[in-house]
């Protein structure tokens, strides 16, 4: 069993239809057809929407995926039309808000990893593979594969696994060339990423994307290479062989899985709280991951 903790009730704004409340995002569609899309503070962890909210998480996560959009532009153009809040919406809507293009959405989470962790880690020690894909013996929790690769999943509703599927499966469904400019696409942004990230001491270790058509061309939606959608790793505390410190979620996922917490993840019932001193934690690791990465201050 797994979901919201408290599903909250989404804000009525006047000309805004509103279509859907995800894990962290809500979604409405305006007259014109365009969608609006607002990042809460709302976090998750083991496919649980916790009753907890992260401060300034949804502003942090807006501001990232635009700076990370400006930077990938001549690879993908992006979905976003404008940052400005719709009149009549609430004023805590400042900074979380993208108004956007509807695309047609490719049914796909779109994976590339370049280092060894996760679900990868544990398919890897069962039959050397991640998601089919053949990888050298000898590697370890946080090894850097011989070369990124990219490990399509296909989308699940909230409280749902999203399930790995091989390149074939998204070839089938969606048709070679689809499934092609996917990967290579994927492949394209994740290697400019990487880069970046790395001149700034961090690691990119794997991250998934979000790609729908638009008039036939492909475009890139939802966020980017945040700490929500991405494992970012500070490169000078990199050591193979052992879970690696982070800048995502899994600070809470640690701390959720402790004896701490008291609660058990492959259990029914719901996550607790988080402490104080955890909410706390976990916003300056948001904070820090955006002002190493664009070299500006979180104000």
């Amino acid at each position: 069993m797994s979901g919201f903790v408290t599903k909250p009730e989404p804000v009525q704004v006047p000309g805004l239809e509103h279509l859907h409340t995800g894990k962290v995002r809500d979604l409405y569609r305006a007259g014109n057809g365009d969608l609006v899309m607002v990042a809460s503070d709302r976090t998750s962890a083991f496919d649980w929407v916790l009753p907890n909210e992260i401060p300034d998480k949804g502003r942090i996560l807006t501001q990232l995926s635009l700076w990370w959009f400006e930077r990938i532009a001549d690879i993908v153009p992006n979905h976003v039309i404008s940052t400005e809040v719709p009149a009549g919406a609430p004023a805590d809507w400042e900074g979380r808000t993208l108004i956007c293009r509807a695309l047609e959405m490719a049914p796909v989470e779109c994976v590339a990893r370049g280092y060894l962790t996760g679900s990868g880690l544990v398919e890897y020690r069962r039959d050397r593979t991640v998601c089919g894909i053949a990888l050298p013996e000898g590697l370890v929790d946080g090894s850097e594969l011989p070369a990124p690769i990219y490990t399509p999943a296909l989308k699940a509703e909230v409280g749902e696994h999203d399930e790995n599927v091989p390149y074939e499966e998204t070839a089938r469904r969606l048709g070679a060339e689809l499934a092609t400019t996917l990967r290579q696409t994927t492949l394209a942004v994740y290697g400019r990423a990487r880069d970046i990230a790395r001149e700034r001491g961090i690691i990119l270790a794997d991250t998934k994307f979000e790609f729908g058509l638009l008039n036939g061309e492909l475009v890139i939606g939802d966020e980017v290479l945040t700490p929500d959608s991405s494992r970012f790793w500070p490169a000078d505390q990199w050591e193979p062989g052992h879970a690696q410190p982070s800048f995502d979620k899994q600070f809470i996922r640690d701390w959720l899985a402790s004896p701490e917490s008291g609660w058990d993840p492959k259990g029914e019932l719901p996550p607790p709280a988080l402490p104080t001193e955890i909410v706390a934690a976990s916003r300056a690791k948001y904070a820090e991951a955006y002002e190493r990465l664009t070299g500006n201050a979180w104000q």
